[in-house]
């Protein structure tokens, strides 16, 4: 290894937000973490979704909003097919051009 251009490999302190704590090896002294086996969802048996800045109740929101505003499109859609229909039926059929010899 070339001297002088490695990091310092230092005991690092790992902080969770939820409290836990415990001493590792890092480049780093402190590390600052959101989850950890403590509080995360899958080693807890949670049915809980983390969130990250609430994307998931933006996430909702939009959903909540699509559904409100499916069956109205779907009406619409209804309707326009229908007048669309009822005006075909009004134009008179046309008759194939003679053909041409």
């Amino acid at each position: 290894m070339k001297p002088n251009i490695h990091p310092q490999y230092v005991e690092a302190k790992v902080t969770c937000a939820c409290g836990n704590s415990w001493t590792t090896r890092s480049t780093r002294p402190n590390i600052h973490v959101d989850l950890c086996s403590n509080c995360h969802p899958f080693y807890t048996g949670e049915q809980r979704i983390v969130d990250t800045a609430g994307r998931v109740d933006l996430f909702k929101r939009r959903l909540e909003k699509r559904q409100e505003r499916a069956p109205k499109q779907r009406q619409a859609a209804q309707q326009e097919q229908q007048t669309l229909s009822d005006l075909a039926e009004q134009l008179p059929a046309e008759e194939p051009a003679p053909a041409e010899q």
